[in-house]
């Protein structure tokens, strides 16, 4: 799995700073980002972040390119809606030799691991032989979960937040979870301060939402 930021919103936190300073401020924005010191910038996004006052936040923007994820990471993540996705197209994409993702628990067991790539090896040929029968549109529907796809995706932090709030957690799915971590990283070597609150929410929050499905986490932080 590969994950680059690749844009994002110029100074971030000085833009969430100067928005929040927006809101109890009858002065103009010149004035507003002149009196915004590297200090006052750093005591805004502390405030903001600590008291969860995150609408501010949706001013600044991240966007990731992700590379070797499969296609069931990808159908669990675009179900975080306020996001902007461009997916690698199956449709117009030769698919015949596809690459794909081998799950942890598959690829440590022999046995499992022989007839995984088994079947995906009589995938591939049987997507070859459809594609040459049909178009690639309907040839895809044979294609597997496992199939490795490309994105591009852009979220404003208060969607990170919520995202790593719930993908964090360690009842997230796997694939989606490591694709969490690796996002979190990367926003904070730019943005350390504004994503200094962001996690799952037992490390956050001091509270697990899972009910009788906790991993029990919680509770020893709560006790730590």
């Amino acid at each position: 799995m590969k994950v680059q930021l690749i844009a994002h919103t110029p100074d971030p936190e000085k833009t969430v700073a100067l928005a929040a300073r927006m809101c109890y401020s009858d002065r103009g924005v010149d004035n507003l980002r002149d009196a915004l010191t590297p200090a006052e910038v750093q005591r805004m996004v502390t405030m903001l972040t600590e008291v969860g006052h995150l609408s501010p936040t949706e001013h600044a923007s991240f966007t990731f390119a992700v590379e070797g994820i499969s296609r069931a990471c990808s159908h669990q993540l675009v179900r975080h809606r306020i996001a902007s996705y461009s997916q690698k197209s199956q449709r117009y994409t030769n698919e015949a030799q596809f690459k794909y993702i081998i799950p942890p628990s598959i690829a440590k067991d022999p046995a499992a691991r022989e007839l995984f790539i088994k079947e995906m090896t009589l995938i591939q040929e049987s997507y070859l032989k459809l594609s040459q029968m049909v178009p690639r549109e309907d040839a895809r529907y044979i294609l597997p979960n496992a199939t490795e796809t490309k994105m591009v995706l852009t979220f404003n932090t208060r969607s990170l937040y919520n995202f790593f709030s719930q993908r964090l957690c360690q009842r997230a799915q796997w694939e989606i979870r490591e694709l969490a971590e690796l996002m979190l990283t990367e926003v904070k070597k730019v943005a350390p301060l504004l994503f200094s609150k962001a996690g799952p929410s037992c490390e956050v929050e001091g509270i697990c939402w899972e009910g009788e499905k906790s991993c029990g986490r919680c509770e020893d932080i709560r006790e730590r």
